[in-house]
């Protein structure tokens, strides 16, 4: 798996982005619906910052800023680190774990096409079940 390249690993229906003027409050949104982390902050077809749920806690919650007038672009990680589809997923591993974040955007071409995060790293069958009792749960949910 570490040996494998970010490209076949990377999860692009997990890749969400947003402008820079979007809110907190409006990305939170957005991240919940799609059961994800992290967000990417695009600007005329770049990447220029990512907002991540670390992000919310301590640049936003922990300061006491209003989620609904604070923009992305003010408590964003602007430049974040990226990786190219043909590293191996060890190398983003490293890179994450050295940098203390979780999440690594995918970028070709100047382009992001994925993200990757540390949750990748899981193995396949421990994500399967996380997966299954999340399903479980939904249903439980349902029949009450």
């Amino acid at each position: 798996m570490f040996s494998q390249p970010v490209r076949s690993l990377m999860e692009r229906d997990k890749l969400l982005t947003a402008p820079p003027q979007t809110t907190v409050s409006e990305a939170a949104v957005l991240m919940a619906n799609r059961k994800v982390g992290a967000i990417m902050v695009i600007e005329e077809k770049k990447l220029v910052g990512i907002f991540s749920e670390r992000d919310a806690v301590f640049r936003v919650i922990a300061q006491k800023r209003d989620p609904c007038t604070t923009r992305l672009t003010e408590v964003m990680t602007p430049a974040p680190k990226c990786i190219a589809p043909d590293k191996s997923f060890g190398y983003a591993l490293m890179l994450m774990h050295e940098n203390g974040f979780r999440h690594l955007p995918v970028v070709e071409n100047s382009e992001v096409i994925g993200i990757v995060s540390a949750r990748n790293a899981l193995d396949p069958e421990l994500e399967e079940f996380v997966s299954e009792m999340q399903r479980r749960k939904q249903i439980q949910r349902e029949r009450n």
